[in-house]
């Protein structure tokens, strides 16, 4: 199967779907995109494929396990659920696709999915992190939002709006809504991965952010050891690929550019 056909990966016996754009693993680094608490390959919408376009690299997109059109996930959700993504399934996913070197590209939940990731696992393959509106712990504001959304979900016609992209939009609604506003994660904090990044990050958030504050920014910044640049947008809300993609694509090809040359850059040692 070549890079352009891979539709899904096996990852303990579940079907997750996903989608590739550029060049495969074997000839270009690859930019692997974790998605929010509600989304799935095709809501990164035509960000993929003009990332790719921007950058010359590969891109590699999967909707976790009770998303998009992936294998249903078991509910609840245990409350760790990220941590679980990180630890057990996104490792699995990068051998599935044959995935070399990386930088890993999330959004919200996917964006605190990336950082477990690399705080917690020695993968030489993960060369930089962007993250996308991260969250290590929780805030009333957001969850105030969630809260929201719920309300949305139950009178409006959220549901109906997700149906063209998950199998069953109500599974998909409760597996995150339900674990976010449980009263015990209230508590939920994984700050402590910062302090074991050892690669570079991109950390981009909207003045905006209707789900986290620039605390979630702070943090991150003062506790890392590697490297890390912030962007706070103007006119931007969670999603800053969609609501400043332009501004936010520059960023992001700019970040990879440099990455990219220290990558190539030969290092003399007297």
């Amino acid at each position: 199967m070549t890079w352009s056909e891979l539709k899904s990966v096996n990852v303990d016996g579940m079907v997750l779907e996903c989608a590739t754009w550029g060049p495969s693993p074997t000839e270009a680094p690859t930019l692997v995109l974790l998605h929010e608490g509600l989304g799935c390959v095709e809501l990164w919408r035509d960000f993929p494929a003009q990332i790719a376009a921007d950058t010359g690299l590969g891109v590699l997109a999967f909707s976790r396990a009770g998303y998009g059109q992936s294998d249903p996930a078991t509910l609840p959700r245990q409350l760790d659920y990220m941590t679980r993504e990180a630890n057990t399934v996104l490792p699995q996913v990068l051998d599935e696709a044959g995935i070399g070197r990386c930088i890993l590209v999330g959004h919200s939940d996917g964006a605190t999915i990336a950082a477990i990731y690399a705080g917690s696992a020695v993968d030489a393959r993960v060369r930089g992190l962007v993250l996308m509106a991260p969250h290590f712990f929780t805030e009333g504001m957001g969850l105030m939002a969630i809260a929201k959304a719920k309300d949305a979900f139950d009178t409006g016609d959220l549901a109906t709006r997700m149906a063209p992209y998950h199998q069953d939009p109500e599974a998909t609604f409760r597996g995150w809504n339900d674990a976010w506003l449980a009263p015990i994660f209230k508590d939920w904090d994984v700050s402590e991965v910062i302090d074991y990044l050892r690669v570079p990050s991109l950390v981009i958030q909207g003045h905006d952010d209707q789900y986290g504050t620039s605390a979630q920014i702070d943090e991150l910044a003062t506790r890392s050891y590697a490297p890390v640049e912030v962007a706070m947008l103007e006119n931007c809300r969670h999603s800053p690929h969609l609501d400043q993609a332009e501004k936010t694509r520059h960023l992001i090809a700019d970040f990879v550019s440099r990455l990219e040359r220290i990558e190539r850059s030969e290092v003399r040692v007297a």
